[in-house]
């Protein structure tokens, strides 16, 4: 990588999206109590604009499906606007031996509550998707021979992640934006959903029939209310990044769990995310994953003096040690409760935690080497733990200092951050304890369909993964879904939306007027920026990776008395440019109120510390060590063996959270399938209804 000339790098790193998209008209006005409303009718709505939103238009416009994109914006988003030293993209092997698709969905689901089905698609699914993309024009790195270049992530024992830079996720929205273009599917931007519709089917079953969207497009009424009716909605809104104060998530990311609880959909696994060092928002919100870290930067911290700690030498008994942990948090980035007995990498988390909690700033510089433990010998590149040696050794990074040796493995993580004005060459980089990803979400089954039938779920707002999941698999995973959905929806969907379209959408619209009625200068009401600050808080302070099980209680307790409020007394808003925002932060009480609930459930019934969460217990039979002695205060519970095979569901109804816990659903038996006699059942479609 080190003879990579600056034109490179900067394709790389400053990756420009194509713009002039085909503008989505409305099919006619509606008038519903004098109002006039515009309205699109489709067969599949997709919501968002992110990776998984993106692939699952274009699929659907290729299985011949009338598509509109109603997109909060165009350049928004964790797929447009984040990512890492190297952001990681997982999937079945295609070097050497190639790959194993049932060791790589053992290794999926191997952090328990994960539906083994959904790993074994995930796997499966993976290589066609990828080369979905690679026909699209994503540059995934290859030998001279054809494979594609991998490397080891987190959670990740084979290897299988590849990666094309810093901005694999935006590349990948580039190129589907292109195919956008190209195909000329319809966007609505300034566009939020606020409410589905819903309708009986001829069974009796209730169906999604649409939703309402709240716009930037005033024309018709002064709330900029828009209808769209679609036998098919697909939600790809991504996590809910506002979810907390301690973020890297980019600004203005809601996803829609709020919505989905509101309409009674089930979520599962909202008490599973990811946690882990990264600039915050306030800055240049990015993942210090990877190369940033296994360059073995000198980490430190300055109070409010100036004065400067090496604070990780209270923490590791050595130098080598020490050094060592900070080089695997490169590919053991998500704080893992595990990882912190014995003298781990994720007890690196727990001291930078500590440190922001004293009011200290912590940094990372790349040009100091770690500083020695006291009494120990010096850093040197001759001391490290043999694992760590050998990574640098191979690729050829043993330079003398950490930004010589970034330079060498990843001049792109440099240019990078140069962009957006912070020269790592020259300068330290502040970071804190962030989250970073919802690992749990809207229930989906093995085609991306929600417990509303007709309403599907793709990317980070549905609740595919379990516990923990390898680095990459997130976009892995939105891109075999989005797949997956536009096939079934193409092969089994053949309806419309029947009726008077105005009866159908009154009573929502008379709903929606009511809380924005409410909310215009409303004296008892609480404003957004309040509720944000109450919400972000609360989460960041209580249900981050720490959590005390009374602390939790009673965070469960205030987010479900705000919840109240916000459905009694609603919020306040001065003009109708806020309307979006009030119904983000209306769902968002909701999603705050539910995760609490969930997790205050999963500990009271005995849960322990896994993944991303240390549930503290003064009985807790894990007590970390440092070297300093056995931290007491961090005592905390192993997890129960049992756990693994459950996930745990939610659903809001009538005012009141409906938890349940649920066996998860099992790996398909392939044995049985053969060519002749299961071809068939591809044939006539039954694939989509066994």
């Amino acid at each position: 990588m080190s003879q990579l000339d600056d034109t490179l790098l900067d394709a790389l790193t400053h990756v420009t999206f194509p713009k002039g998209f085909v503008s989505a008209e409305p099919a006619s006005i509606v008038t519903v109590e004098d109002v006039d409303y515009p309205i699109w009718q489709v067969d599949a709505l997709v919501v968002g604009s992110g990776a998984a939103g993106l692939r699952a238009a274009v699929e659907l416009k290729r299985r011949q499906q009338n598509v509109l994109i109603a997109t909060a914006g165009l350049y928004m988003g964790t797929s447009a606007c984040s990512g890492s030293d190297k952001q990681t993209l997982f999937t079945a092997a295609t070097a050497g031996n190639g790959d194993n698709f049932t060791k790589l969905a053992e290794a999926l689901a191997s952090g328990g509550a994960m539906d083994h089905d959904t790993a074994y698609v995930e796997a499966v699914g993976s290589l066609h998707t990828l080369g979905g993309l690679q026909y699209l024009g994503l540059e995934l790195p290859e030998d001279r021979y054809g494979a594609i270049l991998r490397y080891q992530t987190d959670h990740d024992e084979a290897g299988r992640a590849t990666s094309c830079g810093p901005r694999t996720s935006r590349l990948m929205v580039k190129v589907l934006r292109e195919e956008v273009q190209r195909l000329a599917i319809p966007v609505l931007t300034s566009a939020t959903v606020i409410k589905l519709l819903h309708q009986r089917d001829e069974n009796g079953e209730d169906r999604v029939a649409g939703a309402i969207l709240a716009t930037g497009h005033r024309a018709h009424n002064p709330w900029g209310l828009a209808i769209v009716t679609a036998p098919n909605v697909v939600l790809a809104t991504g996590g809910p990044g506002e979810l907390y104060r301690d973020s890297v998530y980019p600004r203005k990311c809601f996803g829609s769990l709020g919505l989905a609880l509101e309409e009674g959909l089930t979520l599962t696994n909202l008490t599973e995310s990811q946690f882990g060092i990264g600039t915050p928002r306030s800055t240049f919100p990015w993942n210090l994953s990877g190369t940033y870290v296994q360059v073995i930067p000198y980490i430190y911290s300055v109070d409010a003096e100036g004065n400067e700690y090496n604070f990780l030498a209270d923490y590791y008994r050595t130098t080598q040690e020490l050094a060592s942990n900070i080089f695997r948090k490169g590919y053991q980035w998500p704080f893992h409760a595990t990882r912190v007995m014995d003298f781990g990498s994720s007890l690196l988390d727990m001291a930078v935690a500590q440190e922001q909690q004293s009011g200290r700033q912590v940094f990372m510089d790349f040009n100091r080497n770690p500083v020695a433990v006291p009494g120990d010998l010096p850093f040197s590149l001759d001391r490290l733990d043999d694992d760590v040696r050998a990574y640098l050794e191979n690729n050829d990074a043993l330079a003398p200092s950490p930004i010589e040796r970034l330079q060498r493995m990843n001049p792109l993580s440099i240019s990078l951050y140069k962009m957006h004005g912070y020269d790592l060459t020259t300068q330290p980089l502040q970071f804190a304890m962030n989250n970073q990803h919802m690992n749990g979400g809207i229930e989906v089954d093995i085609w991306g369909q929600t417990s509303l039938p007709g309403c599907f779920a793709v990317g980070e707002v549905a609740g595919t993964h379990g516990v923990t999941r390898p680095g990459g698999a997130a976009l892995n995973a939105g891109q075999v879904f989005a797949v997956r959905l536009a096939r079934f929806i193409g092969c089994t969907q053949k309806r419309n939306i029947d009726g008077d379209i105005a009866q159908l959408a009154a009573p929502a619209l008379a709903s929606i007027r009511e809380i924005i009625t409410q909310a215009h200068d409303n004296g008892t009401g609480m404003p957004l920026s309040v509720v944000r600050e109450k919400i972000q808080a609360r989460m960041s302070d209580h249900a981050g990776f720490i959590c005390h099980a009374d602390k939790v209680r009673r965070a469960t307790r205030d987010a479900l008395l705000l919840n109240e409020f916000v459905q009694r007394h609603g919020l306040a808003i001065k003009h109708v440019g806020e309307v979006s925002e009030l119904f983000m932060w209306r769902h968002m009480a909701l999603t705050s109120a539910a995760v609490l609930t969930q997790l205050t459930h999963y500990i009271d019934a005995g849960g322990g510390s896994r993944g991303a969460r240390m549930v503290i217990d003064p009985q807790g039979k894990c007590l970390p060590q440092t070297r300093r002695g056995v931290k007491e205060e961090w005592r905390f519970r192993s997890e129960l063996a049992e756990d693994k095979n459950h996930k745990l569901t939610i659903q809001y109804s009538q005012g009141s959270f409906i938890t349940e816990v649920k066996s998860l659903r099992m790996q398909p038996c392939i044995n049985g399938i053969y060519f002749e006699k299961n071809w068939p059942d591809f044939l006539k479609g039954d694939i989509y209804t066994q």
